[in-house]
């Protein structure tokens, strides 16, 4: 009997600690930063206004579906404010900056995303635009939030070196993709004022006529969450002779190779040449690029097999325990 009624109170049971689940989830995430956590809900909003848009608002900016910046921006900077919401608590050596980087982060954003929305809404593009006034003010004030962020993310990237370490893969994987995040916002002052727009590859936007350096800033500004999970990984990997000092090898081949493809891309957009259109060059320097990362690699895989030792007690890092 006692079997039956479990059985038939299970499923209501399971939702309820999903329920739960998701309740202590965002409780934790509010804990942690309460800006950064409505920053990220107003991206996901804008994220999904942005779909909305996509489907019933047929207007075209610069070449562009008018709500196609504002779903890319918003996926983009959910995923950002997700990550750094994840990364906080490892950044405990210095809680009160930590916690100033996460709220600054989460005001500056937030102010985008206003931003962006007024001007989607409007169906005029954002960026470098002072056709009126008003757009020349609001440009204006997306011009200010642009530096104010990367000189916050430059304290994020001195937090993340500073900190004391327990778990040295991670802690590299922090860094260095920071590090990288932090280059690849630089990028985006390179950037010229658009033209016509011209054709671009859809949703993303990127000209298919010629060089477009928000290909290398794109990929430069999620650095943080490639070199991350690629730390992740290599600290979930089962293999006792690789250790902890041939996995943090590991992690810098990975962030060296990654702002190897930062650098190629934005050399190629330089060069005036189109992502989709590589020349000889182009292709002989990815692949030597990749050629390159998989040799070191390989070296390191045979230097940990060929004097194997035991993998020494390396702990994940938990909230107050540092990286």
């Amino acid at each position: 009997m006692f079997e039956s009624i479990t059985s038939a109170i299970r499923p209501s049971t399971t939702n309820e600690s999903a329920q739960q689940g998701q309740f202590g989830l965002l409780s934790r995430a509010w804990r942690i930063n309460s800006t950064l956590t409505i920053f990220t809900f107003l991206a996901l909003l804008l994220t999904i206004i942005g779909v909305i848009g996509l489907i019933f608002d047929p207007r075209i900016v610069l070449g562009m579906p008018n709500w196609a910046k504002s779903t890319k921006f918003g996926l983009s900077l959910g995923l950002y404010g997700a990550t750094l919401l994840w990364l906080l608590p490892l950044l405990q050596s210095r809680p009160r900056l930590a916690g100033f980087v996460g709220h600054a982060s989460g005001g500056i954003l937030s102010l985008e995303i206003v931003l962006l929305a007024v001007q989607a809404i409007r169906g005029v593009p954002m960026h470098f635009n002072v056709s009126t006034p008003f757009d020349s003010t609001l440009w204006g004030f997306m011009s200010v939030t642009i530096m104010a962020f990367w000189v916050v993310t430059l304290i994020a990237v001195i937090l993340a070196m500073l900190q004391p370490v327990s778990n040295r893969i991670l802690a590299w994987g922090v860094r260095l993709g920071l590090l990288i995040v932090l280059i690849g916002f630089a990028e985006g002052f390179l950037m010229p004022p658009p033209t016509d727009g011209g054709p671009g590859i859809p949703f993303l936007g990127w000209s298919t006529q010629h060089g477009d350096l928000r290909v290398g800033h794109f990929i430069g500004i999620h650095g943080i969450q490639a070199i991350a999970l690629l730390a992740l990984l290599l600290m979930r990997r089962p293999e006792q002779w690789l250790t902890i000092r041939h996995r943090v090898t590991l992690v810098w081949i990975g962030a060296i190779s990654y702002l190897g493809l930062v650098v190629l891309v934005t050399w190629q957009a330089l060069r005036g040449q189109p992502l989709l259109s590589p020349d000889t060059l182009t292709l002989t320097s990815l692949g030597g690029l990749i050629a390159t990362g998989l040799i070191a690699t390989a070296i390191v895989f045979v230097h940990a097999r060929r004097a194997p030792a035991a993998l020494s007690p390396d702990p994940s890092p938990m909230p107050g325990r540092g990286v």
